[in-house]
């Protein structure tokens, strides 16, 4: 059994994830998802809009997604691979050639695939931010 791993915050599940979990999962029979706990993205100076509970529960929903983990600390990554008899660690592209993964090489497969153009969480963020919020109607005009 080929087992895949890989890591992120998935908040505001959108296309661009699941097509990311689709693509990694077609990588082997097995699919590993880290997700930053709320704890360890207040260190990277990140929020999410949810829980990581409930980032957990909507991921174990997505048939892609064999499992759910915690990702704690950047350090964890070569005991996750050990524990969990990862053959590939699948990464985002924006993350090729980072000191952040590179080291991985030494223990499985590592594998970048390219964003889903178009999309994004802090994408989304941003234009819902520039919406303007629920008001007053407009007055009808005869």
């Amino acid at each position: 059994m080929k087992r895949v791993l890989t890591y992120g915050t998935f908040d505001l599940l959108h296309y661009g994830h699941i097509r990311l979990l689709k693509r990694a999962k077609a990588l082997g029979d097995y699919l590993i998802v880290a997700i930053s706990t709320d704890e360890f993205n207040a260190g990277k100076g990140k929020k999410a809009y949810h829980s990581y509970e409930t980032r957990k529960e909507m991921l174990e929903a997505v048939r892609y997604v064999d499992l759910v983990i915690p990702e704690e600390t950047w350090e964890q990554k070569i005991d996750d691979v050990k524990k969990y008899d990862v053959d590939i660690v699948v990464m985002g592209g924006d993350w090729r050639g980072s000191d952040r993964f590179e080291y991985l090489r030494d223990y499985c497969e590592l594998v970048y695939l390219d964003r889903t153009e178009g999309v994004s969480t802090t994408q989304i963020k941003e234009e819902l931010n520039l919406q303007e919020p629920p008001g007053e109607p407009e007055p009808k005009k005869d």
